[in-house]
């Protein structure tokens, strides 16, 4: 099976309010968001931000520029009925961001909570960290939340890689300062505790 069809499998088998990924508001990161004092037209990109209620916080916030990634076409097409006519504010982009043409130099602020953990193979990662700097401004802000090595090792029945904010910074850190790291305790609808660390970095080459 493919990725691709797991996830929209996922996606239709159960409401996006009751997957394991699932939370109300992403609070660390619209915080982080916040005090970045980005501009409503500078360009923000949410990877696997499929059925993420960001992008909703987003607009509320008065952002104009957002681009959504997912692998999963079922995603999107829940975060679009739930936006109702404002989803036509946002640019959809369903597909692999490893593989995808992303504008270059384009984003201010790179989003990612739970994409990167899935990418097991190095020459994935570095895939993933091509796209990064290529589609990201310099001195732009890059938030990134993955499992950390509390957490589980798998996730909607696939395995993921674990990290602390130190193992993150060593992936990034010849391109990027971090500037903020934080753990957090995440419950699912089902009652399981999954840590997450995020971290925020700014690129500097």
């Amino acid at each position: 099976m493919s990725n691709t069809k797991h996830w929209d499998e996922i996606y239709s088998s159960k409401p996006s309010d009751k997957v394991g990924w699932y939370t109300p508001h992403l609070d660390t990161p619209l915080n982080w968001i916040e005090g970045l004092n980005l501009e409503p037209d500078e360009a923000i990109i949410d990877v696997g931000g499929g059925a993420s209620t960001l992008v909703d916080d987003l607009l509320a916030k008065g952002h104009k520029d957002i681009t959504i990634v997912d692998l999963s076409r079922r995603a999107i097409q829940l975060t679009q009925e739930r936006l109702g006519k404002i989803s036509s504010l946002v640019t959809w982009l369903q597909g692999d961001v490893t593989r995808l043409e992303l504008p270059d130099h384009y984003y201010r602020l790179w989003h990612d909570r739970a994409v990167f953990h899935f990418l097991l193979e190095p020459e994935i990662r570095q895939r993933y960290k091509d796209a990064l700097l290529e589609a990201l401004q310099m001195d732009g802000f890059f938030i990134l939340g993955t499992f950390a090595p509390e957490a589980p090792p798998r996730c909607s029945g696939l395995p993921v890689q674990r990290y602390d904010a130190q193992s993150l910074a060593r992936l990034f850190g010849s391109e990027f300062e971090l500037r903020l790291s934080q753990y957090e305790p995440h419950v699912t609808p089902s009652g399981i505790e999954q840590a997450y660390v995020y971290c925020l970095f700014q690129r500097t080459a």
